[in-house]
């Protein structure tokens, strides 16, 4: 037992120590490259973060099991949207990036929409739907890229940087200590829970929901502290968007995936809930300590929710 507490504490350390790393790099390059921060956090940053949901689900895929790719998907969602934001929020005020809500984040849900849509009628997502997936990611790709290249001549570097190489490092570096964690993090909690005689089902819903989504959580809420508020919130849409996108569509194009009733309300659950977090940040352009402890609640009502049904 003690053996696993310290392995718990090295694993916090390396997510923490990491995220600062991971933060500071991705930071430094946005303003080398004279881009919005926003741009790095939707893509280096969310794709980075989003690499246990990735390995997660093409794994599943691949094994016949993508109703875990599925839930995973839309349980990360859910974590991403209220507990990420919501604790990041409760940390510091953070303002929003215009563009990022009037866009990317109005991206987000059409995504969440048509994922629905794909699924609700013949409660499967085939490979058909994953090339359309696969497509709607390589356009998401290319909006942003434009938006880069068009807002880079204006764009300044307000603060001194870190050399280029020193950046890549930085980042390199931050992402393995986060990922290295986040799985340290898991393993270790998964064997206390089961010392204490919880069952895999309830460890899974818990602990391996939570392990995954921790690169984000750490990630945005130390964003959030320096300042990096496009970091933190772009790393949650853009995260929602890779998962969305990507995992699904590679997962679907792996092997179908059959689609259960509970499955098609927890989505509808997370677009309602998209929605109103939506509504909450455009109202003001800033999400507030008491936006934040909204969104912790309404997870935890989420999460009573999928262990009644369970």
């Amino acid at each position: 037992m003690a053996t696993i507490l310290i392995w718990l504490m090295v694993g916090f350390v390396l997510l923490v120590k990491g995220a600062d790393l991971f933060v500071e790099g991705s930071a430094s390059a946005a303003r080398l490259l004279r881009v919005p921060a926003a741009v790095i956090g939707l893509t280096v940053v969310a794709f980075g973060t989003s690499a246990p949901e990735l390995a997660v689900s093409v794994t599943a895929a691949l094994a016949g099991s993508n109703g875990i790719a599925l839930g995973n998907v839309i349980g990360s969602n859910m974590f991403n949207l209220l507990m990420v934001t919501g604790l990041s929020s409760m940390a510091t005020a953070m303002p929003v990036d215009r563009g990022l809500m009037n866009w990317d984040f109005f991206f987000s849900i059409a995504v969440s929409v048509v994922m629905l849509a794909m699924t609700a009628f013949d409660r499967q997502m085939g490979r058909i739907d994953g090339a359309v997936m696969l497509a709607l990611f390589a356009y998401f790709l290319y909006h942003v890229f434009q938006t880069a290249v068009r807002e880079r001549r204006s764009a300044q570097k307000e603060r001194r940087s870190l050399s280029a190489p020193l950046s890549a490092v930085y980042i390199a570096a931050g992402l393995g200590a986060v990922v290295l964690g986040s799985g340290m993090v898991v393993d270790c909690a998964s064997a206390l829970a089961s010392a204490f005689g919880l069952s895999e089902n309830l460890i899974g819903l818990t602990v391996v929901a939570l392990g995954t989504s921790l690169p984000e959580l750490v990630t945005s809420m130390v964003a959030a502290r320096k300042g990096e508020n496009g970091l933190a919130l772009g790393n949650v849409i853009g995260s929602n968007i890779f998962n969305i996108l990507l995992i699904m569509g590679v997962s679907s194009s792996v092997s179908p995936i059959q689609v259960t009733v509970s499955t098609v309300y927890d989505l509808i659950c997370l677009i309602l809930v998209s929605c109103v977090c939506w509504a909450m940040g455009r109202r003001k352009m800033c999400y507030t300590r008491a936006h934040g402890i909204l969104m912790v609640g309404m997870y935890a009502v989420y999460m009573i929710y999928v262990l009644i049904r369970a």
